[in-house]
């Protein structure tokens, strides 16, 4: 294993690894395509460096040679999944542009469960920087800036991820069976809690995740104050 180096923690804030040994059929990029793989199979808890290893048929020493840590593989995975999420051509409808960006964001996470609980690491890498960039530089044209600029950007990000991950620990929960239980239980329980009764807060038919998440999207951009549409 290596050792403390005194170097960042952060796999971005170290230089790059040199050149590969004669020889060596790993890359970086193989490496991350097959973490992913294990990720999407088995979610996080589960990719340790001796399987990743295995996987790729290299012994887990090879590994290290690229990177450090399993959190180095984490991170560059993570940042590989965002490289899917289409960056919209600017137009002049701003409010068109971000709804774009982050309905893209939230299904590429929605393809690869394991990476909402993953977002509170260090966002450095190229991909979702680019992703930032775009969205707060979208912002920016808008007339934001300084704290309403920041505001919005942690308003976005914040709903989006949390949207995100509420809708993969409900799947991992056995799915709609967990919607329907929890629907059944706060209408038996009406007289109780009669608003959430009401308004179907667990039913899923009546409220569909995508339909929400939208409509959500869709409010929390009216209320930006926007100088353009």
């Amino acid at each position: 294993m290596p050792v403390n180096t005194g170097q960042p923690d952060s796999v971005w804030l170290r230089p790059a690894p040199e050149r590969a040994r004669r020889g060596d059929p790993l890359t970086r990029e193989r490496i991350v395509a097959a973490a992913v793989q294990q990720l999407d199979a088995h979610g996080v808890e589960k990719l340790t460096m001796r399987r990743l290893a295995q996987q790729l048929d290299v012994t887990a020493t090879a590994l290290y040679w690229h990177v450090a840590t399993k959190d180095d593989v984490l991170d560059l995975a993570l940042d590989h999944i965002f490289g899917d999420v289409p960056i919209p051509h600017p137009s002049d409808d701003l409010r068109a542009d971000l709804r774009s960006l982050l309905l893209g964001w939230r299904a590429a996470m929605l393809r690869h469960p394991w990476s909402p609980a993953l977002l509170g690491r260090p966002l450095l890498g190229p991909n979702v920087l680019a992703r930032t960039e775009f969205l707060q530089s979208t912002l920016a044209r808008g007339g934001l800036a300084d704290i309403a600029l920041a505001t919005a950007t942690h308003v976005l990000a914040s709903y989006v991820i949390g949207a995100a991950m509420t809708e993969v620990s409900w799947r991992r929960a056995d799915g709609p069976a967990s919607w329907s239980a929890a629907h059944e239980h706060v209408s038996r329980l009406a007289g109780r809690y009669p608003t959430l009764s009401g308004s179907g807060h667990f039913d899923t038919d009546r409220w569909p995740d995508d339909d929400l998440f939208r409509r959500g999207v869709d409010d929390i951009l009216a209320a930006l104050p926007l100088a353009r549409s």
